[in-house]
C-alpha cells in the first residue's frame, strides 16, 4: 500500500531549470516533474509556503517559466514546489513536455 498524496503521476528528468524567490535565486536540476509540481534539485534555502519562479530549460533550449509554492524543503539537497498558477499556455507547454 502506498501513501501517495500526489494528483498527477510524476516523470523522472533531468532538465537544468535556475529559481527566484524570497532569498534570492539559483541554478537548479529538475528531477520529476508532473503538472501538479516537481522536485528542485537546488542549494539556497527556501521557506515552506514560498512563492517561487521556477525557469526550467526544455530540451529545444527555449526556457519554460512557472510560478509555484514550496511545499516541503531539504536542506542542501532541495525543495518540492507545487504549481499553484498554471496558465493554460503554461499548462499546454507541460504536458507537451511530459508527453501528455
Amino acid at each position: 500500500m502506498t501513501d501517495e498524496r500526489r494528483a498527477h503521476e510524476r516523470v523522472a528528468v533531468n532538465l537544468p531549470a535556475r529559481w527566484d524567490g524570497m532569498s534570492g535565486g539559483l541554478g537548479a536540476r529538475i528531477e520529476d516533474l508532473s503538472l501538479g509540481g516537481c522536485f528542485v534539485n537546488a542549494r539556497g534555502v527556501v521557506n515552506v509556503g514560498e512563492l517561487i519562479t521556477l525557469e526550467i530549460q526544455l530540451p529545444s533550449g527555449q526556457w519554460l517559466t512557472l510560478r509555484g509554492e514550496v511545499t516541503h524543503y531539504q536542506p542542501a539537497i532541495g525543495f518540492g514546489l507545487a504549481f499553484s498558477f498554471l496558465t493554460s499556455e503554461e499548462e499546454s507547454e507541460l504536458r507537451q513536455l511530459l508527453g501528455l
